[in-house]
C-alpha cells in the first residue's frame, strides 16, 4: 500500500514540474482539478490492481492449497508405493538370491556334466585312434575288403559322436576281437627279399605276425597299413624256428614261435648285429686291435704250453733225491736228473750236484747261476705280451677321438637334423672303444697269471736248490762224523 502512494506522489510531482509557472498560463484551478481527478483514477486504478491483485493471490492460494492436497497426496501415494517396491525389492532380491544358488548348482552340476561328456568323448576318440592304429598293425585287415571310414569321422575333434558313429565302434571292437583269435592260411602277393611281387602261401596267426613259404623258403611278413602289402623281412630266422613253422604250418606240430610284441621282436632279429658285423662298424683302427689280439693270443699260448711242459712233481723228486743222497750214490742222483733234461728244477738240482765238493757258499752262487740261467727262457715275451695289453686300449682311444671328429666334421656341414649321418662317427667312437678294452682285459689277466706262474716255478727252483744245499752239507757232516 505505501508503494502504491509513493508511486502516485511521484507521478504528481512529474506532472507538476511539466508546466511552466508563468503568468500566462492556465487557470492553476483547473489544474488542481485535473490533478485531484487524475488523482482519483489513479487510486481508483490502484484500488482496482490491488483488488485483482487479491483476487489473483487468493486464486494462487487456492491453487496452490490444491496443488499442495494433490502433491502431499502424491507424496502419501508414492510413499505407499515406495514401501510396496520396498517389500517387491526385497522379495525379489531373495528370489535373486535362491536363483543364484540355484545358477550356481545348475552351473556347477552343468560343468561335471560337461566335463563327463568330453571325458567320454575324448575317450571315444582316443578308443577310434587306437583301434585305427590297431587295424593298421594288425595283418588281418589285409584280408577285408572294406575299410572303417567312420573312424576318421569320430576322431576328429570338429565333430561329435553320436550313438550311431559308438554304436559301430563297439560293433567294429568286438569284431576286431573275434578276429585277433583267428588263424589263417590265405595265399596273396607279397614283396619277397629281392623286391619282387610274388605269390606266396601265407600262415597269419592273429594281430601278431604273419609267415610266408616260397619252396623251401619260410620266413616273417610285415604287413604295411599304407599299401595293404605284406613285405618278407630282410633276414630269415634261425634254422630251427624255420623248421618249427614249417611243421605247424604242414600240421606235424601243435606249437608256433610268433611275435605277440607285434613286430618288435621282428624288428629286433632283423636290425640285429653280430661281433663280426659291430667290428666291420668300427673302422680301421679295428685291425691293429685285432692284430695285437691275434699275437697277444699267440703268446698265451705258446708261453703256457712252455710253462705246462716246465711243470712236474718237485716234490717226489727231491724226496728221490735225498733219499739217493744218504745212500751217497751220487751216480744214481744225476742219471735221475738226466731224465728230466727239459725240467729247470731237475737242471738245478743237476748243477748243485755237479759242485757238492765246494763250499756251503760257492754252491749257492752256483746253483743261483743256474737258477738266473733259467728265469730268461720263462720270462720270454710276458713284457711283450704286457705291452700288447697296453696298446690296445690306446689304439681304442685313438679310434674314439677320430669317429668323434668324424661326428663333428659331419655335424658342420650337415648340421644335427638327421641323427643317421652321425651314426656312423660314432659307431666307430664306441666299437674301437669296446674292441680295445676287450683286448687289453685279457691281455692283462693273461699276462697276470703267466707271471704268477713263473714267478711260482721261480720260487720252487730257489726251495728246491735251498733244499739240496741242506742235504749235501748234511750228509757231508754225517760223514764227518763217522
Amino acid at each position: 500500500m505505501n508503494r502504491q502512494k509513493r508511486s502516485i506522489t511521484l507521478f504528481l510531482i512529474a506532472v507538476f514540474c511539466c508546466f511552466p509557472l508563468t503568468p500566462a498560463a492556465k487557470d492553476m484551478r483547473k489544474l488542481n482539478i485535473q490533478a485531484d481527478r487524475e488523482k482519483t483514477e489513479l487510486i481508483q486504478k490502484a484500488a482496482q490492481e490491488k483488488s485483482e491483485a487479491r483476487r489473483l493471490a487468493a486464486a494462487s492460494n487456492a491453487a496452490i492449497l490444491q496443488d499442495k492436497t494433490k502433491l502431499e497426496k502424491n507424496i502419501r501415494k508414492l510413499q505407499n508405493t515406495k514401501r510396496i517396491l520396498q517389500q517387491e525389492n526385497t522379495r525379489l532380491s531373495i528370489t535373486n538370491l535362491n536363483l543364484s544358488k540355484e545358477e550356481k548348482r545348475i552351473t556347477l552340476k552343468l560343468t561335471q556334466t560337461d566335463q563327463m561328456i568330453n571325458e567320454l568323448v575324448g575317450v571315444i576318440r582316443t578308443n577310434a585312434k587306437d583301434f585305427s592304429a590297431l587295424l593298421n598293425e594288425n595283418h588281418q585287415t589285409a584280408l577285408r575288403n572294406d575299410s572303417p571310414d567312420f573312424l576318421e569321422k569320430l576322431a576328429d575333434e570338429d565333430s561329435f559322436p553320436g550313438m550311431d558313429t559308438i554304436r559301430l565302434l563297439a560293433t567294429a571292437l568286438f569284431d576286431q576281437i573275434k578276429q585277433t583269435g583267428e588263424v589263417t592260411r590265405p595265399t596273396l602277393p607279397i614283396i619277397d627279399r629281392n623286391g619282387k611281387t610274388i605269390v606266396a602261401k601265407l600262415l597269419i596267426l592273429g594281430p601278431f605276425c604273419a609267415v610266408y613259404q616260397l619252396g623251401n623258403e619260410i620266413g616273417f611278413l610285415r604287413y604295411s597299413a599304407a599299401g595293404n602289402r605284406f613285405y618278407a623281412l630282410s633276414k630269415l630266422p634261425p634254422k630251427r624256428m624255420q623248421k618249427q613253422l614249417l611243421h605247424y604250418m604242414e600240421g606235424k606240430s601243435d606249437f608256433v614261435p610268433m611275435d605277440i610284441s607285434r613286430g618288435g621282436a621282428l624288428q629286433q632279429l632283423t636290425h640285429s648285429l653280430n661281433f663280426w658285423d659291430q667290428i666291420q662298424k668300427g673302422g680301421p683302427i679295428v685291425w691293429p686291435i685285432l692284430i695285437l689280439f691275434f699275437f697277444g693270443l699267440i703268446i698265451i699260448c705258446e708261453r703256457s704250453i712252455f710253462l705246462m711242459r716246465k711243470r712236474f712233481n718237485s716234490e717226489r723228486f727231491i724226496r728221490y733225491i735225498g733219499e739217493a743222497l744218504q745212500q751217497s750214490n751220487w751216480q744214481k742222483c744225476e742219471q735221475f736228473c738226466l731224465q728230466f733234461p727239459q725240467k729247470p728244477v731237475a737242471k738245478i738240482i743237476n748243477a748243485g750236484l755237479q759242485c757238492r765238493d765246494l763250499e756251503r757258499e760257492e754252491m749257492e752262487n752256483v746253483l743261483q747261476e743256474a737258477i738266473l740261467r733259467e728265469i730268461p727262457p720263462m720270462e720270454r715275451f710276458l713284457s711283450t705280451l704286457g705291452m700288447l695289453a697296453a696298446i690296445a686300449p690306446l689304439l681304442g682311444l685313438l679310434g674314439t677321438v677320430t669317429g668323434m671328429i668324424d661326428t663333428f666334421h659331419i655335424i658342420t656341414l650337415y648340421g644335427t637334423g638327421d641323427p643317421k649321418l652321425m651314426s656312423g662317427g660314432i659307431s666307430e667312437a664306441l666299437v674301437t672303444t669296446m674292441l680295445g678294452l676287450s683286448v687289453a682285459i685279457p691281455l692283462m689277466l693273461a699276462q697276470t697269471l703267466l707271471n704268477r706262474a713263473v714267478e711260482k716255478e721261480i720260487g720252487t727252483m730257489e726251495e728246491k736248490a735251498v733244499a739240496l744245499v741242506n742235504i749235501i752239507q748234511k750228509n757231508r757232516l754225517d760223514s764227518c762224523s763217522a
